[in-house]
């Protein structure tokens, strides 16, 4: 089987998508399942690694500097020189440029056509652009998504809160619950001593740490109003942030703020080969408060390292963090999730039990299990007529 992937993102970008495509390519080939990905070029990128990869020249994104958008006649050129390879299924990643190009493609390749639902778009657009009301931006994310999810032929949640949410939405093409799994390496343990070394930070100083995109909508305004009420019990807690994002100043300035300066690192992004490993390992508590999350697959690699973790469960991490995963789950309030975190830090046995209970269930995760999953929704969708042969009432009018 041939699979071509197209997305508006992938590394050296770091976030979940990335994270999740690099997963599945890599299992699905031990699977016999070939993939081709069509994604964009990053200024001063270093060659590709993995095989079967086309990159599109890019644009930058007016105030996102992370992000790359893909000229339509660019990316239309790139995928012309695939035309001539025979492609059994087009899966999308992205609901941007690449969904628009990955359909078309589709369509004339007389192959079916899925997508995987990653990004939350309701709650994005709501932080990216604040001036549209927010009722009105929901109503416009949720007719979008009815839309798109239309021109398919099945699509793939990450999480079972998701799917439901996405039948809420009125969504009425096939939903499959496919997580993204953890590949070998991220159960590998790094070394907390080296990590300490690098960042001067003393053997035996609190350590919590949040590792994600450094956005608005991954909620670490909380957590650092959470850290502040922590200090007053424990002076000598520190609070690393490994990632890199647009909500980076803003949280310097809170920080600020809280009088939080000093205790409060902002690392950036880490080597996912070692350094990732390492800051993990040198964690007491990973700590996690977003509402965006359609899996969070950073929760399954804290606990994968052994970490104690403490966070909140909305929406899709509400699948991960189930009984006996290890977590301690708090609700959104800035004392009561202070003082679990406060509860793993003075109570060593407590922290151990709880990360040793988070490495047993997160082997229950495997990403070779969720590949084969994934291989068998594409033989079954490639069974299936594809949609763009069938006969369907249009839904574009329909109200949210």
């Amino acid at each position: 089987m041939r699979v071509l992937f197209i997305s508006d993102v992938y590394f050296p970008r770091v976030n979940g998508v990335s994270t999740s495509i690099c997963t599945f390519r890599a299992d699905l080939a031990k699977l016999g399942v070939e993939t081709v990905l069509v994604t964009p070029q990053y200024p001063n990128q270093r060659r590709d690694m993995e095989p079967a990869i086309t990159r599109v020249a890019s644009r930058g994104v007016p105030r996102d500097p992370e992000d790359r958008y893909m000229p339509w006649r660019a990316l239309q050129n790139s995928l012309a020189q695939l035309r001539s390879q025979r492609f059994d299924l087009v899966h999308i990643h992205t609901p941007f440029v690449a969904h628009y190009a990955g359909v078309k493609f589709a369509r004339a390749a007389g192959a079916p056509v899925v997508a995987t639902y990653h990004t939350f778009f309701e709650e994005y657009l709501h932080h990216y652009v604040p001036v549209l009301p927010r009722r009105l931006g929901r109503l416009l994310a949720r007719r979008f998504t009815r839309s798109q999810c239309a021109q398919l032929d099945g699509l793939v949640a990450p999480s079972q809160p998701m799917r439901q949410l996405l039948l809420e939405y009125g969504v009425e093409t096939p939903i499959e619950v496919i997580p993204t799994g953890l590949p070998p390496d991220r159960y590998r343990h790094g070394d907390a001593e080296r990590f300490r070394a690098v960042h001067d930070i003393p053997r035996g100083r609190p350590l919590l740490l949040y590792v994600g995109r450094v956005a608005h909508e991954k909620n670490i305004g909380f957590l650092l109003q959470s850290f502040a009420l922590l200090r007053q019990a424990r002076p000598d807690a520190l609070l690393v942030i490994a990632g890199e994002g647009p909500a980076r100043e803003a949280l310097i300035e809170q920080a600020r703020q809280l009088g939080l300066a000093r205790d409060v690192r902002f690392i950036g992004y880490l080597d996912r080969e070692q350094g990732l490993a390492d800051c993990y390992a040198s964690a007491d508590v990973f700590v996690f408060a977003s509402r965006t999350e359609t899996q969070g697959l950073v929760l399954l690699e804290a606990m994968a390292q052994g970490c104690a973790v403490v966070s909140t469960a909305e929406l899709g991490t509400a699948s991960i963090l189930q009984p006996g995963c290890g977590a301690r789950i708090c609700v959104e309030e800035t004392e009561p999730f202070a003082r679990a975190v406060l509860d793993m830090i003075e109570d060593p046995l407590r922290r151990e039990r709880a990360a040793s209970q988070a490495r047993l269930y997160a082997r229950g995760w495997s990403s070779e299990i969720m590949a084969r999953r994934m291989m068998e929704f594409y033989q079954r969708i490639c069974g299936a007529e594809p949609l763009h042969n069938m006969r369907r009432e249009p839904r574009l009018a329909r109200t949210a």
